[in-house]
């Protein structure tokens, strides 16, 4: 059995790659002192978008300036992705891999590929093989394929020298009868040592990665605390504990365990890596883990959001991670604008009191609801806002996708109608929606921009503060009081956004005039409810 950590490659998805050196060498310290065989210390990249630190990069120069113990053989992985083009495949060789293996820290280069890129990047073995380096191929994202298709995708290596062949349950969906079944259907094909790396979405990691060594697979990939992406990997130092009798020597692990206490866990409380429900769901329905930990890490997304784009991707599809994809579950509105109903009808010429879903609402609700029995303004109400008594709201407006996703069930008991690009949505929302009343104004989305029309709007954002701003602009009101529009602080994102949103609002030719009658931190002009 061959224990290989890769801590700071797969955990420098939180922290950028860029760990302080004086914890690199008591982590390279306490992998000796715990008989681990390989420790992979980070990517081999051309990729120079953005900040990131020398674990991103690896370079022999860099490594060279660390005290590695004797006896700890050094890995390091480079992505398929840079290395498909047959163009290209030289030339970034060479400059990844200046000089042969006897001049550098590295002893084992892995290569992570998905299946469509594996027999383009094979040749690539040869190349690192002549300059002397250990070989290993990741094949991604595999765990949902037959056992024939396994069998015929890893035979393609047999005639390339490749020292090890790993599979990755890289959507944490696998049970432990999956991890075994994954390594004998790679053992029908594959003759060489077989590797597996296991992620902790269900919390089986550790379970896995021993059902697989239990059929066969002699590497064995795990970190320390199971720092990596998303709800990251088997833990070192319980994989440690779990096969020490099976190892040459018994490990030590005073220095790993009081590294733990000192660095990674304050490290893993720091950044939240782990698994969680939502981990635990997206391993269960094959969704990338990134789009979870890109998630949490956006205050933007509440639990209804997280919910609902996860309910969105098990549907649509989510094994690969892709921004685009993720924007387009809470922004999707793109395609050709539809609309039918004309916001004229209820707004012409009149007040509007819209009421956000600030806890202001409910604080001013006395005020709130003296003033509209009053003045009888037209009351619009964000998504499923009850704190002013329903009799006194005239129609509500949605048109979030994740938050109608979650809140359609809702919308379907509330009395009032909905304003909605109902046209445009997916039918299962309209099909959860029943006989609600819809109000089907349409809505496109483009940055930085409003545009207001009869039967549609362009806005900045999906967020139903900007759709309804555009609605009921559209619609031609006098003005409108916005109540329940608290805000965040100045450097939250969804306090960034909103502000955006408002700039945007004020450019726009047509727009009617805004004020904020409950306590805000948005820019907006205020006056108070009780002075109106």
């Amino acid at each position: 059995m061959i224990l290989l950590d890769c801590t700071l490659r797969d955990g420098g998805y939180y922290n950028a790659w860029d760990f302080d050196i004086p914890l690199v060498q008591a982590y390279l310290e306490a992998m000796q002192a715990a008989r681990v065989d390989v420790v992979e210390l980070g990517f081999r990249s051309l990729n120079t978008n953005g900040f990131k630190g020398a674990f991103a990069y690896s370079s022999d120069e860099f490594l060279s300036s660390l005290n590695i113990p004797s006896g700890l053989k050094v890995s390091v992985m480079v992505n398929a992705s840079e290395l498909v083009s047959p163009d290209l495949r030289l030339k970034n060789l060479t400059v990844l891999f200046p000089g042969s293996a006897s001049n550098s820290p590295v002893d084992l280069v892995r290569i992570a590929c998905h299946a469509h890129e594996f027999e383009q990047v094979l040749p690539v073995s040869q190349w690192l093989q002549k300059k002397g380096y250990q070989v290993g191929y990741n094949l991604m994202q595999v765990a949902d394929k037959t056992h024939d298709e396994i069998k015929q995708l890893v035979q393609q290596a047999n005639n390339y020298p490749i020292d090890v062949l790993y599979v990755a349950d890289s959507l944490g969906s696998m049970s432990p009868a999956d991890s075994r079944n994954l390594v004998e259907s790679v053992k029908d094909g594959w003759q060489g040592a077989i590797g597996i790396h296991t992620h902790d979405n269900q919390g089986r990691a550790l379970q896995n990665a021993l059902a697989a060594a239990e059929a066969g697979a002699t590497w064995i990939d795990a970190t320390v605390t199971g720092m990596g992406r998303g709800p990251g990997n088997a833990k070192m130092e319980e994989l440690l504990i779990a096969v020490a009798d099976d190892l040459p020597e018994q490990p030590n692990l005073i220095s790993l365990l009081a590294l733990i206490r000192s660095h990674f866990q304050p490290m893993k409380e720091h950044y939240g890596w782990g698994t969680n429900p939502y981990y635990y769901l997206a391993g269960k329905y094959g969704i990338h883990p990134t789009y979870i930990q890109s998630m949490l890490a956006d205050s933007r997304y509440t639990e209804e959001d997280l919910l609902a784009v996860i309910d969105h991707l098990r549907v649509e599809g989510g094994k690969k991670f892709s921004l685009d994809t993720l924007d387009a579950a809470r922004h999707f509105y793109k395609s050709e604008t539809t609309g039918t109903w004309n916001p004229a009808e209820l707004f012409k010429g009149k007040t509007v009191l819209l009421l956000g879903t600030g806890p202001s609402v409910k604080h001013y609700s006395m005020a709130l609801e003296s003033y509209i029995e009053r003045y009888q303004p037209v009351v619009a109400a964000l998504n499923t806002q009850q704190d002013i008594s329903a009799a006194l709201i005239d129609v509500r407006v949605a048109c979030h996708p994740v938050r109608l996703l979650a809140d359609c069930g809702e919308h379907a008991r509330l009395p009032q109608p909905l304003i909605t690009p109902a046209s445009m949505l997916p039918a299962e929302v309209k099909q959860a929606l029943g006989d609600k009343p819809l109000l089907d104004y349409g809505l496109s989305v483009e940055a930085d921009t409003f545009r207001f029309s009869p039967e549609s709007c362009t806005a900045p954002s999906s967020l139903v503060a900007a759709y309804a701003l555009a609605a009921i602009a559209s619609g031609g009101a006098s003005q409108i009081l916005m109540a329940g529009f608290d805000g965040y602080g100045a450097d939250d994102p969804r306090s960034i956004e909103m502000n955006q949103i408002i700039n945007a609002y004020y450019s726009a030719g047509g727009a009617a005039p805004l004020l904020a009658v409950t306590p805000t931190r948005y820019r907006l002009p205020i006056q108070s409810i009780y002075s109106l």
